[in-house]
């Protein structure tokens, strides 16, 4: 192995370690933000110093850890679905031009038939490979016509069953290793500098019909916002089909670039996210900060 090899596996190596440590502290924070915990204690549960702790929780989050705090207590949930409006019925209506619309304004997409779909993607071949990102291993899979799969893990010996959650939603699709093809997805995907209305991001829905303008709803919700699934269920013309919106939610096969991580409960809860709870609340702090 080159040293040039060996000193990139020891930088995806402290990533890892990095992300460990803030996945630590975000779930310290979550459990025991009504206590207003401070840096001290939260630095203990990094095992890092304050200012360490500091630097580090900022650097991944986006933002320090009083202000995550406050992105996540269910008060600003509640806030983000305030108003007379639904937030899908105003969502063009608000924000447009803010920065926080980029990563909306710049996605494009397009479904797979119902015909390659039936056939559980028979003859489709999808390159990928796992990257690390700001929310851990980032497992990221593209078509030639676009990215098709994003999906997280916490370790690298959580790989393979993450691939397997994956993979098993398309059993006829050929599965190739190469990040050659995956490498530009992931660098763009994370870093909003690289988001351009000149080179918007492709993505390739697979799913049944009701899956994939569930996945388009998802696209509609703004940047730094929030709706719940019966308001996507009466937005889709289907006002009793709340379950059925959470269950096509919860297959999203896209996470983050289609962001089923913005759909909360009825009464502003952070429900369940296939990837975690704890990474829910990291991206949406993430994004409240960008926004």
């Amino acid at each position: 192995m080159t040293s040039r090899s060996l000193h990139g596996v020891a930088d995806q190596s402290a990533s890892l370690d990095d992300y460990a440590r803030v996945r630590r502290a975000i779930r310290f924070l979550t459990e025991n933000w009504r206590s207003h915990p401070d840096l001290d204690q939260l630095a203990e549960q990094m095992e890092l110093s304050p200012t360490q702790a500091q630097k580090l929780f900022n650097r991944w989050a986006g933002l320090t850890p009083k202000q995550f705090v406050q992105a996540i207590t269910l008060d600003h949930a509640r806030e983000l679905l305030a108003g007379h409006e639904t937030v899908l019925d105003t969502a063009y209506d608000v924000g447009l031009s803010g920065p926080g619309r980029l990563h909306d304004l710049f996605v494009t997409h397009e479904a797979m038939t119902p015909g390659e779909f039936r056939n559980r993607g028979a003859g489709v071949e999808i390159a990928y490979a796992f990257h690390p990102g700001p929310f851990g291993l980032a497992l990221v899979m593209a078509t030639p016509r676009g990215l098709c799969g994003l999906a997280f893990c916490d370790s690298e010996d959580a790989r393979a069953e993450t691939l397997a959650d994956m993979t098993q939603r398309w059993p006829a699709a050929i599965f190739v290793e190469d990040a050659s093809r995956t490498t530009p997805l992931a660098a763009r995907i994370f870093d909003s500098h690289a988001w351009s209305p000149d080179t918007p991001l492709r993505v390739v829905m697979i799913g049944t019909d009701f899956e994939v303008r569930v996945w388009e709803t998802l696209l509609k919700i703004p940047f730094g916002r929030a709706t719940t699934y019966g308001d996507i269920a009466r937005h889709l013309g289907k006002p009793n089909a709340a379950r059925a919106v959470g269950a096509a939610v919860g297959r999203n096969p896209v996470s983050f670039v289609v962001p089923c991580h913005r759909v909360l409960g009825k009464s502003g809860a952070l429900t369940g996210y296939h990837w975690g709870l704890t990474r829910k609340r990291a991206i949406l702090g993430w994004e409240s900060r960008l926004a």
